[in-house]
């Protein structure tokens, strides 16, 4: 079997680091926030070159922080896209603010720029683009138009790890940028776990306290907060990984070329890398009219592939009362028809990604 992504290799490549590591906050006694999340937390600031890391206990956390420190509230609208996964929708509900969605541009799946304007209005507070598969959105563009009407920028990078835009790290680029540790990200912690990054020192302290019940010391709440604060361990585990990022992220993108080259002659397209792009490829998203079809056939083949993702948001039960319908959105909606994610990770072997790609050949 080839799997769709292979954790347990990745451990076992760093297994005697992450044991120290994980052993040393089990001694310090340490397990929430503490020495090992404060560390992480500069270097991963310093990694997405923004001046400050508050770690959270998801990236839907971080989303959810990040809108709050922008002071969006119940009454505002937030722009974005609903080619997503739903934390993004879900974390602008939290404040009790309203998602207006925008449709994707069909070649890079993030946000058309050409579309944002006309949906702002007199409560539009912010833009939230997504930097979906590890590509970033048309940032410029969309900064320019925030500029204009007075919105805060913040950039759903969960998927987006060491990714670019024009030479410039994602995160960092907007007013503040949101990731996810999930395990199966580029970077992934062994549980749950998330990132907010800012330049804005506002920001960076009005979220640390939300994180931590609103405390500004401990025991004086000054903010009604939540529990959203990221394990020591988890921490810990961080600083070990965010060492080899880089060097993952170059396989992945090795990876990538390697597919691109092995598929072309295929019958399925394959991702375009957009020319201010750094791509990190957190996932290797092929598209098919026939991707149902093709995916049985892999995974009779013993092939795992992923759908990112099935149904847009503003067709999913859960968000009907936002008042969208089939065809609002056609980009989104023929994507989510469509794409196929392929196994990607940075220990992916030759051998097994030349089969996966002779398998989606024979079959298209």
């Amino acid at each position: 079997m080839i799997p769709f992504v292979d954790l347990k290799t990745q451990y076992l490549s760093i297994k005697n680091e992450i044991d120290t590591a994980v052993l040393k906050v089990l001694e310090s006694t340490q397990f929430v926030l503490g020495n090992e999340v404060k560390a992480f937390e500069k270097e991963f600031a310093d990694y997405c070159n923004a001046d400050y890391g508050i770690a959270v206990n998801t990236g839907t956390s971080a989303l959810h922080l990040a809108l709050l420190a922008a002071g969006i509230s119940a009454g505002d609208e937030v722009i974005t896209v609903p080619f997503t996964f739903v934390a993004t929708t879900a974390a602008i509900c939290y404040t009790g603010a309203t998602p207006v969605f925008v449709d994707i541009d069909p070649v890079s799946y993030t946000i058309d720029i050409t579309q944002i304007e006309k949906a702002i209005t007199e409560r539009t507070k912010a833009i939230l683009p997504v930097h979906l598969y590890g590509q970033p959105a048309d940032m410029e563009p969309i900064l320019d138009i925030a500029r204009r009407h007075g919105l805060v920028v913040i950039e759903d990078a969960a998927q987006a790890h060491g990714a670019e835009y024009k030479g410039q790290r994602v995160g960092s680029i907007g007013d503040i940028g949101c990731f996810s540790f999930y395990p199966g990200k580029n970077l992934g912690a062994y549980g749950e776990g998330g990132m907010a990054v800012t330049n804005n020192p506002e920001y960076a302290q009005t979220m640390g306290m939300l994180r931590d019940w609103g405390q500004e010391r401990r025991y004086h709440h000054v903010l009604k907060g939540y529990n959203y604060r990221m394990d020591g361990i988890q921490g810990a585990i961080l600083r070990v990984k965010l060492r080899y990022i880089e060097a993952w992220t170059e396989a992945r993108r090795t990876h990538a070329a390697q597919y691109d080259q092995l598929l072309a002659s295929s019958g399925v397209s394959i991702p375009a890398v957009m020319p201010y792009s750094r791509h990190v490829y957190h996932v290797y998203a092929v598209r098919s009219p026939e991707r149902d079809a093709l995916q049985q056939s892999l995974q009779e083949q013993e092939i795992q592939t992923g759908i990112h993702y099935p149904i847009p948001v503003h067709l999913q039960p859960a968000y009907a009362d936002l008042g969208y319908k089939s065809g609002d959105f056609p980009h989104s909606e023929a994507a989510s028809r469509e794409v196929l994610s392929l196994p990607m990770y940075a220990e992916l072997g030759t051998e097994s990604q030349t089969q996966v790609a002779k398998a989606v050949i024979s079959l298209t």
